[in-house]
């Protein structure tokens, strides 16, 4: 079960791949034909079903020629390179004092 918000971004996931399929003049059976799925998943993507495998997904992203939006997924992460530049940052450490014998 999704949270409020995540099921709300999965709404409009569904909703802009239904919208893809309009704008290319392509009806459901000829999308879930090409994604080989059927009508009925091809809904549930629409709506932005949770329990759909992502590969059905992608399956239907490549049946609408949109495969590479997948790519852009997490690929531009500030949050995260942020992070990753914190560790980077790393302290000096002091030089060892050699004792003569």
């Amino acid at each position: 079960m999704l949270l409020p918000v995540q099921q709300r971004l999965m709404n409009t996931v569904g909703e802009n791949i239904r919208l893809a399929r309009l704008r290319r003049d392509l009806s459901a059976a000829q999308v879930a034909e090409r994604a080989g799925i059927s009508r009925t998943t091809l809904y549930k993507v629409e709506i932005g079903e949770g329990g759909v495998a992502i590969g059905t997904y992608l399956k239907v992203l490549f049946a609408l020629n949109l495969e590479q939006d997948l790519l852009k997924l997490a690929g531009d992460d500030p949050f995260g390179r942020t992070l990753q530049d914190i560790k980077l940052v790393t302290r000096e450490r002091a030089s060892k004092i050699r004792k003569s014998p």
